[in-house]
C-alpha cells in the first residue's frame, strides 16, 4: 500500500485552462513518481459562480491529456452531511460564533476583525455567516516542499474567518480541510494563490485532531497582464486536440527539461516519461511568470 495520497481539486467555474493544467500535471506527476494515488475532487460549492457543463469539460480534458485518476470523483456539492458532521465537532469545542456584520463595516475594519458579533451576537433570525474564534493566539509554520519555510502569526478575534457563508453556503476553508482529512490526503500540490490559505488549513487540521498533509505551491501561470491565468480572467479554454504540445509546455513552465524528440509522442509515453525524471526541487521558487515565449 503506498502511504502517498495526492488530489486535483479544480471548481467549475470554467472549462480547463493551462493555468489549470499545469497544476493537475503537477500534481499528478508528483502523486505517481511515487506510486501513489491521485485523487480528482471538483469543489462546486458555489452555484452562481459554476459554468454550465464545466465539470463535464474539465473531466474530459483530463482524460484527453492521460491524467487518469483513482477511485471515484468528488463532489464537494454532494457532502453537506460530512461538512456538519465536522462543525458539530468545533461546535462542542465552542469554537464557532455567528457574525451578521455586513461587507460594508467588515471593508471599514481592514482585514482584522474587531470582534463585534462575539460581544454582541447577532439575533438568532439575523441572516450570519459562521466563524471560528476562541483560539490562542499563535504562530503557524510548515516547510513548504517548493516556497520553503512559511510562518503566520494568526490572533483572535482580529484573524477569524468565516467556515459557513451568510448565504448558507459553506466556505472553501472548511471544505477542503473535511475532505482533505475523510479521503487520507498526505500531499497537496497546488498553485502559489493558495498559500496565505494554509496556515488556517493547519490551524482546522489541529482543533479537528487531524494530521495536515504535506504542502506544495508551484508558481502561477501569468497573462502578459501580470495577472493570474484564469477563468475569471478570460484564460483561453485549453484544446484537447494539441494534448502532447500543452503537456510538453506545461513541463517547460515546471522547468522540466523534456527533450525534443518528445513531441511527436502521445500523452502517455510523455506522461510515462514525465513520472521517471519529475524533480519538484526544479520547479521555480516563484509566485509566478508569464512562460516564456516558446509556450
Amino acid at each position: 500500500m503506498t502511504s502517498y495520497v495526492g488530489r486535483f481539486a479544480p471548481s467549475p467555474t470554467g472549462q480547463l485552462h493551462f493555468g489549470s493544467l499545469v497544476t493537475a500535471l503537477a500534481s499528478y506527476l508528483d502523486a505517481r513518481s511515487q506510486s501513489g494515488i491521485w485523487l480528482v475532487r471538483i469543489e462546486d460549492l458555489d452555484p452562481p459562480r459554476e459554468e454550465k457543463g464545466a465539470t463535464e469539460s474539465i473531466l474530459r480534458s483530463l482524460e484527453c491529456h492521460g491524467l487518469n485518476w483513482d477511485k471515484e470523483v468528488i463532489y464537494q456539492s454532494k457532502r453537506a452531511e460530512v461538512y456538519d458532521h465536522y462543525l458539530e465537532q468545533l461546535s462542542n469545542k465552542q469554537l464557532l460564533f455567528r457574525c451578521n456584520c455586513t461587507r460594508q463595516r467588515l471593508s471599514k475594519l481592514h482585514g482584522s476583525y474587531d470582534g463585534h458579533c462575539l460581544t454582541s451576537p447577532p439575533e438568532s433570525d439575523s441572516p450570519s455567516a459562521l466563524k471560528i474564534g476562541n483560539l490562542a493566539n499563535k504562530n503557524w509554520s510548515f516547510d513548504d516542499r517548493i516556497q520553503g519555510f512559511q510562518k503566520e502569526h494568526l490572533s483572535f478575534p482580529q484573524d477569524s474567518f468565516v467556515l459557513v457563508r451568510k448565504d448558507t453556503l459553506y466556505a472553501y476553508q472548511l471544505a477542503v480541510v473535511c475532505d482533505d482529512i475523510e479521503q487520507g490526503i498526505t500531499h497537496i500540490v497546488r498553485g502559489n494563490d493558495l498559500l496565505s490559505s494554509t496556515a488556517r488549513q493547519i490551524l482546522l487540521f489541529d482543533v479537528l485532531e487531524a494530521t495536515p498533509p504535506s504542502f506544495a505551491h508551484i508558481p502561477l501561470v501569468l497573462a502578459n497582464n501580470q495577472q493570474k491565468l484564469s477563468k475569471q480572467n478570460k484564460a483561453p479554454v485549453i484544446d484537447n486536440a494539441e494534448a502532447s504540445m500543452n503537456l510538453l509546455n506545461a513541463l517547460k513552465f515546471l522547468n522540466q527539461s523534456p527533450p525534443e524528440n518528445l513531441s511527436e509522442e502521445s500523452p502517455e509515453t510523455i506522461l510515462s516519461w514525465s513520472i521517471e525524471h519529475w524533480q519538484i526541487d526544479a520547479i521555480p521558487k516563484l509566485p509566478g511568470f508569464i512562460p516564456p515565449n516558446s509556450l
